[in-house]
Parts: structure tokens; C-alpha cells; sequence
């Protein structure tokens, strides 16, 4: 952008300074996204933005004052960020109101000077990307509205998470597929599982890693780089973190090339608790919900469901457990989501079976 002296630098894996007098204070992500690279299909991504304005609006889980993270996962170039304001109030980086996020890279902001928001507010994030900025790192679907140019979209371009200083209660992650993402609930409504978690338990911080059609094993071009792939940059990067819980497996049932061998599922939930425990984190699992009356459900994989499940409440997998199976199915029929629950497809519940979901989660596992 044409007449800016200075801006700010984040190397590959560094965070902007922190300048303000919150230093000291215990950071968390009081929001935050996964993101995933741009298909030919997502045409704003995929083309980029020059000179373009992206407003995010998001829903926080802890309040507090406000700093915000943006990342350029799937980039191959620098990108020139800001600039940004949040709630109308201008956004510095290192103290100077752009800087350059670079190919891989994070970057976060300074805290947000007179800006301190309550539990569960609304936060509206406008940021200026003077470009050519080339493909963007991006969320496809978060199930709210937000705008590029002033045209509404449900994608976020860069902005990955709002962290906060006022989290008094669990700081959990979910690395989650759509149902976390928030599949069946409606947009801008704050009905997706986790945001219902957050508002049962006050103070908490919750971050939803969901994305649509993602898989614990394998990494798909479209849905993102597989659980086991994503787990360091997206769950271990996040500050303040406590407990993880992981909302995957069903998508590897059921998607193409469907995992028929539930040993190796398990050996993939093993893995993530190894590297959990190894960064000083609880982890907590969760069933695989029923789905009988999707598209691609079959009773072979049905019966693969059944087994995973078996171990994962039996084997002491994880340190704690969520039992989404028993919080969804039909007890008459066992295979299939119980259709008070169901938004219409078998696999995805509808916002009173997120509420279901969210009612499993015990706090006193999130601890």
C-alpha cells in the first residue's frame, strides 16, 4: 500500500511484538478457525485480493482485552496485512498498523488499545489487504456471515483466531470434522456444539477446529490436511491451551476410500494422545456418532463404528471420554441418530442434537 513508511515483519513461526502493558497476562484463544488451502472452486481464495477488505464478525467464547492472530498456513508468498481495526478501534502490529505475514507463518497482534469485551460478545474485524496478495489461507464455511468487498460470505481470508485475557474457566480445543464445524445448524445463529458448550460453562474458552469433511488418517485437497497432520500447527499452537477434544473418525468411515480396519483408527487416536500428553495437555475423545440413513452408511461400516467405539469406552484411549454415540442415537435403532436430532441427512444432528452433544461433554473433564 502506497505511502506507508514502516510496517511490521513476522518471520515463519515468530509473533508480532507484543507492546502493550497485557503482556504479562495468560492469553487464550477465545476464537479461532482451522484453515485449509483454496480449491480452483473457492474463487475468492483462490484468486486473492488486491486492495480488498475483509470483515470478519465472530462470536467469542471468553472476553477479556483483545489481540488478534492471522496465518498464512498454505501460502507460498508473503502477504501484507492491514490495515485493521476491531470493533472501529485500529489494530497495530509491533506499534505500526501493517505488517507482513509471511508464507507459513503466523502473526499476531498488539493488544487492542481501549478495547475489553464481556464473555460471549460479538466482535467485528476489519482488515484491508492491499495485495496482490496471490491464494489465501482461508476457513470455506464458518456458519456466519461475514464480507470480502462488501459482498457477504461464510468464509474467513487469513484471520484465524481471537485470543483474550479474561478465560476464568476450561480452555478446551475441539479438532473436529463439519459436525463441530457446525453442519446442520443454521448461519449466525451460535448453535453449532462447541458454542453451546461455551455458554454452559461461563468463562470458558473454546475453540472450534472443525472442518467440514476432514478425516483423522488421510488429507484430502478440499477438507484439509487429515487430524494427524493439522494437530501441531492448529491445536498446539494455541496459547493458554488446557484440554483437547477430538470429534473425528466418522469421515474416515465414510468417505472415500473408506477405513474398513478400525485398529488403525484407534492407532490414530493413540498417536494424538501421545503428542497431547507430550505438550502437558489433557485430551478427551468421543465416540463416532450414528449415521445410518447417510448417503454412503452400509452395515460393514457400521459394524467398524461399533468396534472403535467398544475400545474407545473400554480401552482407556483417552484420559476422559464424551459419549456423542449415546447422546444421539435412537435407542430403538442403535445405527442410526435419533430423528428428533437429525437435520434431514442421517449425519448431521440439527441445533437440539448439538445441544445433545454439547450436554456430554463433562466440565469436570475439561479440567
Amino acid at each position: 500500500m502506497a505511502g506507508v513508511a514502516a510496517v511490521a515483519v513476522a518471520a515463519p513461526g515468530a509473533q508480532a511484538a507484543e507492546r502493550s502493558g497485557a503482556a504479562a497476562s495468560r492469553w487464550t484463544t477465545s476464537w479461532a478457525t482451522a484453515q485449509t488451502a483454496p480449491t480452483a472452486t473457492d474463487t475468492v481464495a483462490s484468486a486473492g485480493l488486491t486492495d480488498g477488505v475483509h470483515t470478519a464478525a465472530v462470536r467469542l467464547t471468553a472476553g477479556g482485552q483483545v489481540r488478534l492472530r492471522y496465518g498464512n498456513a498454505f501460502g507460498a508468498v508473503p502477504i501484507l496485512v492491514g490495515p485493521v481495526t476491531a470493533d472501529g478501534r485500529p489494530v497495530t502490529f509491533g506499534g505500526l498498523p501493517q505488517a507482513w505475514l509471511a508464507a507459513g507463518a503466523s502473526l499476531t497482534s498488539d493488544t487492542v488499545e481501549g478495547l475489553r469485551l464481556p464473555d460471549r460478545a460479538k466482535l467485528t474485524v476489519e482488515t484491508r489487504l492491499p495485495g496482490p496478495t496471490g491464494p489465501l489461507s482461508f476457513h470455506r464455511n464458518t456458519h456466519a456471515s461475514h464480507t470480502v468487498d462488501g459482498v457477504r460470505t461464510t468464509s474467513v481470508f487469513l484471520l484465524n483466531g481471537v485470543e483474550t485475557t479474561g478465560a476464568a474457566g476450561p480452555v478446551l480445543a475441539v479438532l473436529g470434522d463439519s459436525i463441530a464445524e457446525g453442519v446442520g445448524t443454521p448461519d449466525d445463529a451460535d448453535q453449532r456444539w462447541p458454542d453451546q458448550l461455551a455458554a454452559r460453562l461461563p468463562g470458558s474458552a473454546v475453540a472450534n477446529l472443525g472442518i467440514s469433511g476432514n478425516r483423522l488418517l488421510l488429507n484430502d485437497a478440499r477438507f484439509g490436511p487429515g487430524g494427524q497432520a493439522r494437530f501441531d500447527r492448529d491445536v498446539l499452537s494455541l496459547p493458554g491451551l488446557r484440554t483437547v477434544l477430538v470429534h473425528l473418525g466418522i469421515n474416515d468411515l465414510q468417505q472415500p476410500p473408506s477405513q474398513t480396519d478400525p485398529a488403525l483408527v484407534l492407532a490414530g487416536y493413540r498417536q494424538l494422545v501421545l503428542r497431547a500428553h507430550g505438550a502437558g495437555l489433557r485430551i478427551v475423545g468421543s465416540t463416532i456418532a450414528p449415521f445410518e440413513g447417510w448417503i454412503r452408511w452400509t452395515p460393514e461400516l457400521e459394524t467398524v463404528r461399533q468396534q472403535i467405539n467398544r475400545v474407545v469406552r473400554t480401552g482407556g484411549v483417552f484420559d476422559a471420554l464424551a459419549d456423542f454415540d449415546a447422546a444421539l442415537r435412537d435407542t430403538s435403532r442403535p445405527s442410526r441418530m435419533l430423528p428428533a436430532y437429525d437435520s434431514g441427512d442421517g449425519l448431521h444432528p440439527n441445533p437440539s442434537g448439538h445441544a445433545a452433544l454439547a450436554a456430554a461433554v463433562d466440565r469436570r473433564h475439561l479440567l
